[in-house]
């Protein structure tokens, strides 16, 4: 199937910067510049002084803060007009091809933009999506996956309770695994153990898409660990730059910190 990813009339997969953030980072920056202003009004030198550059400074930091994390709303905001999130939900759903009565897996799946979309485009399979729902991203939960996939018309996809460093599931349980955006953010020194734990899952001759932003620093050496996976066996293992203008240039990528991002695609 080639069908897009557009979302049904009620789905609403939220943005991963929530406004109350944006809300409560200008308010920060309210706060600053307006004890920077009284500070600035007292008779200077002293303490008084070092307190009015602190709250300045302060304020030029909540206000470039709230601008780049403003940008990252509008790009990633489904109803905007760059649809960013929905562009790389595409991109990544049109590279899932699950067998007829086959399994697939998402991992992080947070408002279940993605998994939605496998699920449309391979309406013969079963689609999971797991996540942790934790309170970092309050707004997401099992709840909305499920309401956003009645509001889609999708009904070969579920919803659970999971965990990406220990998946709950037996070796090669599934014919795909996927992911978009997740790993960076789990707190953990080595990433690439990660990245073997749900390509323990996946079956003899089953596919993977996982887009991250695969950064030396978060990941390490991915080229070697490329190689690694060649070795253990695997096929057509590459990392995909998606930086290139695949999602966007690396001029935004840059700007919007995720430089890096890129497709690590294979076969079992």
């Amino acid at each position: 199937m080639t069908e897009k990813n557009t979302a049904g009339q009620g789905a609403d997969y939220k943005n991963w910067v929530p406004k109350r953030l944006l809300a409560a980072i200008f308010c920060c920056f309210l706060a600053a510049l307006g004890v920077a202003g009284i500070t600035g009004r007292m008779s200077q030198g002293g303490w008084r002084t070092a307190l009015l550059w602190i709250f300045v400074l302060l304020s030029v930091f909540f206000m470039v803060l709230f601008i780049w994390m403003s940008c990252l709303y509008r790009a990633f905001d489904y109803k905007g007009s760059r649809r960013m999130s929905a562009q790389i939900i595409d991109g990544i759903a049109a590279r899932v091809e699950i067998p007829e009565g086959g399994r697939g897996l998402d991992i992080g799946c947070g408002s279940g933009a993605l998994a939605i979309a496998c699920a449309k485009r391979n309406p013969a399979a079963e689609i999971l999506g797991v996540d942790r729902w934790g309170v970092d991203y309050g707004s997401f939960s099992k709840g909305l996956c499920e309401r956003n996939a009645a509001a889609e018309g999708t009904g070969n996809v579920t919803f659970r309770q999971g965990d990406a460093c220990r998946l709950n599931f037996p070796d090669e349980s599934f014919d795909a695994v996927f992911s978009n955006y997740v790993y960076h953010n789990i707190p953990v020194r080595d990433r690439q153990a990660i990245l073997l734990e749900t390509l323990r899952v996946l079956k003899k001759g089953g596919s993977f898409a996982i887009h991250d932003i695969f950064s030396r620093a978060k990941y390490g050496d991915m080229d070697a660990f490329v190689r690694k996976l060649r070795d253990m066996g695997y096929a057509e293992v590459r990392l995909v730059d998606t930086t290139d203008g695949t999602f966007m240039s690396r001029r935004e990528a840059a700007w919007l910190g995720l430089s890096g991002s890129a497709m690590l695609l294979g076969r079992k």
